[in-house]
């Protein structure tokens, strides 16, 4: 009589995706419809009732703020998606080191659509962006 062995069953892999794109590329959108923990820089910026109001002097505050939720989600064991502009490669080194170090697979995919932003973004500031932007 031969034995049968079970595969152990495969917990899903805990992943970080990175969305990074121009403002109206699509990023929350995608983020959105992923169904896993999504975090955005600009939901610093979103009060109690909803209201989104942008203040630059905390820009800085936002993204800390988003990195350390992302690594809690991390260390809790969920997979996350974080959509922000990520114009330099720089600005994603903090999370593939939290991929690094929570043993997560790392995903990172570049938005290119071309949608009207929700948080009408200066064109001075968007131009400034796309001269900026690291392929």
């Amino acid at each position: 009589m031969q034995k049968h062995h079970k595969e152990p069953i495969q917990s899903p892999e805990l992943t970080l995706t990175l969305i990074r794109g121009l403002p109206g590329s699509g990023k929350s959108t995608l983020a959105s419809k992923m169904g896993i923990a999504h975090l955005e820089a600009d939901m610093f910026f979103v009060d109690e009732a909803g209201v989104y109001t942008f203040q630059p002097q905390l820009i800085q505050k936002a993204h800390q703020w988003c990195q350390s939720q992302c690594e809690l989600l991390l260390q809790q064991k969920q997979s996350v998606v974080v959509s922000n502009t990520f114009v330099k490669h720089w600005e994603m080194q903090v999370y593939q080191a939290f991929a690094k170090q929570y043993n997560a697979k790392l995903v990172i995919t570049t938005c290119t659509g071309k949608y009207q932003s929700i948080h009408d973004i200066p064109d001075a500031t968007l131009a400034k962006m796309t001269r900026q932007w690291q392929p």
